[in-house]
């Protein structure tokens, strides 16, 4: 398949396997690069340190609601403490799972790796709320200001833990499949900074436009690992669909 010109500045992302599969190379699984593993250890580090330094904010704040007169201030900030340390946890256990994914066999564990940051802003918030609003040593007034802020800190994180779109290894697998079957054998795409979609060709109309000053071209996973692309464009599907015969072009009436 021959790529035609683009007039945009396209920026190779580096690391990644483009070049063509070969029977030797075939596995019936996605694998994962040793370097993709270590940053995600990395990331998964610094993400636990971040989530139990959120737990120890709200441990701090529980032991604050068993003081007379309660330090709403103090509360206030360690509640925020939490959320802040929480968040940032959270985005980096996804970038993680994202550059090495669980396998979709074993659900139990699949769906504990992808939504850990949800499990954790629970265990991080809920305990805290339970405990302002049936605290016997803070105002009526106290225990509204305190523990709506507490309530929303604890939906904000959660929503941020969780994982609308899980990646897997069988995900990768068949998305990488799909974009050798259509690229002869090459494991190569396009995206933009804010586009939803990788695309076969760097012309493509989608994002081959005025608005666009930028194209990047990676595989399959790195699409997926630095902005979360998870759908082929349409448009580049039946391109490359009609190229290789699999679709008869359409005739005009």
């Amino acid at each position: 398949m021959a790529n035609k010109k683009t007039t945009k500045k396209i920026t190779r992302v580096e690391g990644g396997d483009t070049s063509p599969a070969s029977t030797a190379k075939e596995t019936s699984s996605f694998v994962v690069s040793d370097e993709n593993r270590k940053k995600s250890r990395n990331f998964r580090l610094i993400a636990i340190i971040l989530w139990i330094a959120a737990i120890a904010f709200e441990i701090w704040a529980i032991v604050l609601l068993r003081q007379v007169p309660v330090k709403t201030a103090m509360l206030i900030v360690l509640i925020v403490a939490a959320l802040i340390f929480a968040i940032i946890g959270s985005l980096l256990w996804k970038k993680a799972n994202r550059l090495n994914p669980a396998s979709e066999k074993d659900k139990v564990k699949f769906f504990i790796q992808n939504q850990l940051g949800m499990i954790i802003s629970i265990i991080a918030f809920l305990p805290l709320v339970i405990l302002i609003f049936t605290n016997k040593n803070m105002t009526g007034k106290q225990k509204g200001l305190v523990g709506s802020i507490a309530v929303v800190a604890l939906l904000v994180a959660g929503i941020v833990g969780v994982d609308f779109n899980p990646p897997s290894i069988e995900q990768y697998q068949e998305q990488t499949e799909e974009v050798e079957a259509l690229n002869n054998g090459v494991n190569l795409v396009y995206w933009t900074k804010y586009g939803s979609s990788y695309h076969l060709y760097p012309d493509c109309s989608y994002i081959n436009t005025d608005r666009t000053d930028e194209i990047f071209e990676g595989t399959v996973s790195q699409a997926r690992e630095l902005k979360n692309i998870t759908d082929l464009c349409d448009r580049c599907r039946s391109r490359a669909q009609k190229e290789q015969g699999l679709v008869e072009e359409e005739t005009e009436q």
